[in-house]
């Protein structure tokens, strides 16, 4: 069972997404507006907020940037707004997430477990079996069992997805990834039209990460990947 915020001021549309939510066996947090979304983020310490864009009194980015100063939760932004250059910035305020309504309850369903999934993967002691707890590359260190990374030993503040995509990455340098199966690892859903949540995330790490970062290559055609460093 996992505590999920809903700040929706469509209260029909509210109300359904609980009772699914619910039935699935999570805790439901309501919010119709922003501040009230923003003080139940902050008391309650949900394990998911699902964001309405369009939120009175404060609007679901302006929620997401004050969120994300202290908190790594999952976000899920909801929107009407369908323009590309809408949905990045959603995911450049630390969104996790992006979905365009009108949807269904099991495209959202869909992207709610897999959202918690991650979470559920990061906390697992027994994935240090699969792959070694501490990953380097170069000035680079990223602490999987911690959920850390850092640059010379000074940490870096990433969303997420930005850890489990930088993750994957360190722990294949060299190895070209395509989109749909970045997507599929990292996100956990069908890749379909969502090519820009990855190039978005990959352009947030390689701005956060600076010369490190800038070892993310392109490979046309295919993807991206991580060059190999000498210190690795």
């Amino acid at each position: 069972m996992a505590t999920i915020l809903i700040a929706e001021d469509e209260r029909d549309l509210n109300n359904l997404l609980r009772r699914h939510l619910e039935d699935e066996g999570h805790r439901v947090l309501q919010a119709l507006d922003g501040p009230s979304a923003l003080l139940l983020a902050r008391r309650e310490r949900p394990d998911l907020v699902i964001l309405d864009w369009m939120l009175p009194g404060l609007d679901g980015l302006e929620v997401c940037r004050r969120v994300r100063r202290d908190s790594i939760v999952p976000i899920l932004i909801l929107t009407a707004r369908s323009e590309e250059v809408d949905r990045v910035l959603g995911l450049e305020v630390g969104a996790d997430d992006y979905l365009t309504k009108p949807f269904s309850v099991r495209e959202l369903l869909a992207r709610v477990r897999a959202l918690l999934r991650r979470i559920e993967l990061d906390r697992d002691a027994n994935t240090a079996e699969a792959a070694p707890a501490v990953l380097q590359a170069g000035p680079l260190r990223v602490d999987v069992a911690g959920h850390v990374a850092s640059l010379d030993g000074t940490p870096v503040e990433l969303t997420p997805k930005e850890f489990d995509l930088l993750a994957l990455l360190v722990r294949n340098p060299g190895r070209a990834f395509a989109r749909d199966y970045l997507i599929e690892k990292v996100w956990g859903y069908d890749a379909a039209g969502s090519d820009r949540t990855v190039d978005t995330h990959v352009l947030r790490l390689r701005r956060k990460l600076g010369p490190v970062g800038e070892r993310i290559e392109t490979v046309w055609g295919v993807g991206y990947r991580l060059a190999r460093m000498v210190a690795e």
